[in-house]
């Protein structure tokens, strides 16, 4: 149990995740081809879980409970499915979406199912000073605190972008596998405690 950290109840593989952190998987975004052309109205006349305001969006917007998901439904056949978090419960909503429209009467297939954007979040638990973050990663950061109070920096490998924020919380977005959440954390994971923010103000 050596090279083990508790992460809440589970341990944390530390050859895996050398900081010790595993960021939380918050929202994956998969789409998936029905393989048919839809009938928007009918279908939202006849899905209590389905709202369709043409003016506005060009999709029909469905909601499952379990798992905890949205789907856009374009007439093209073409779905999107946003809000699980985890891949398996992404599929899992993406096939229950797929059998409502079934079940309504459309030869809805299951084609080319494809995770497109992972979000994930963690707390390094210590604040962080932007400014010389964005100063020595110039080429990667962009920092506006008057726009945005984060400092959005821009991975090229894995191609992540990461939402830095003064308190330690950090989100990472555009993964299309876990993994480059994880390695994306990891790289950047020394960078920020080289920016720690030294709060010697406790040291009395």
């Amino acid at each position: 149990m050596a090279d083990q950290v508790l992460e809440g109840s589970q341990p944390v593989d530390l050859s895996k995740h050398p900081s010790g952190i595993v960021p939380t998987l918050q929202n994956i975004v998969s789409t998936v081809n029905l393989d048919c052309k839809l009938d928007l109205k009918a279908i939202a006349l006849q899905a209590r879980n389905a709202e369709y305001n043409p003016k506005r969006f060009a999709a029909v917007i469905m909601r499952i409970r379990e798992p905890k998901t949205t789907a856009l439904i374009f007439a093209s056949g073409k779905m999107v499915c946003t809000g699980a978090k985890s891949e398996q419960q992404s599929k899992l909503a993406a096939r229950k979406y797929a059998r409502i429209i079934q079940k309504l009467g459309f030869p809805a297939k299951f084609k080319d199912f494809k995770i497109q954007n992972i979000v994930g979040s963690c707390d390094v638990k210590f604040p962080i000073r932007l400014e010389g973050l964005a100063y020595s990663h110039g080429a990667f950061s962009s920092y506006e605190p008057e726009l945005f109070p984060g400092l959005i920096y821009r991975m090229k490998q894995p191609k992540i972008v990461l939402l830095i924020f003064v308190s330690g919380k950090i989100v990472l977005t555009g993964a299309k596998v876990r993994d480059e959440t994880y390695t994306a954390f990891e790289n950047i994971y020394p960078v920020l405690t080289e920016f720690r923010k030294n709060q010697q103000w406790y040291d009395f």
